[in-house]
């Protein structure tokens, strides 16, 4: 299934810098070879998924990685926003947050999301999460077509 990995984007939404470089990092380690993109808060979210400046040429994610703790427009509001789109509901959402509140847990999987996961406090675990990720998302399951808006 390594023929459809090139064409594969996946899209972080996380505000924080230390998190975004040790995602790429841990991604790169597990020999992911789809595209990353990273926007940094809710507002940037669906700026990017509408193409809206700078995201104009922005390829359709064929899955988001959503941290739920994040100015502007955090991850939950996001999170209904995208499913609530008829555009973008099929849209796979991995929630990847510091939070581990079960009310946060709830919220998220009744609006839809696909999973939820914490954030570890260590790279090792991160990189097995990462490694999971795309064994799961991009190695195993079939995701939409990402190349049609």
């Amino acid at each position: 299934m390594t023929g459809k990995q090139p064409k594969t984007s996946i899209l972080i939404a996380d505000d924080d810098a230390d998190d975004r470089m040790l995602l790429e990092q841990a991604f790169r380690e597990s020999n992911l070879q789809a595209q990353l993109c990273f926007v940094e808060d809710g507002e940037e979210l669906m700026d990017y998924l509408h193409q809206r400046e700078p995201y104009a040429a922005s390829p359709r994610p064929s899955l988001i990685i959503l941290d739920l703790n994040m100015p502007r427009k955090n991850g939950i509001q996001a999170l209904r926003e995208i499913k609530a789109n008829e555009q973008f509901r099929q849209i796979p959402v991995v929630v990847l947050t510091t939070s581990t509140a079960e009310e946060d847990i709830l919220r998220t999987y009744d609006l839809g999301v696909s999973s939820y996961i914490s954030k570890p406090f260590d790279f090792g675990t991160l990189l097995d999460i990462t490694t999971t990720i795309k064994k799961y998302w991009i190695d195993t399951v079939s995701l939409p077509d990402d190349s049609t808006r």
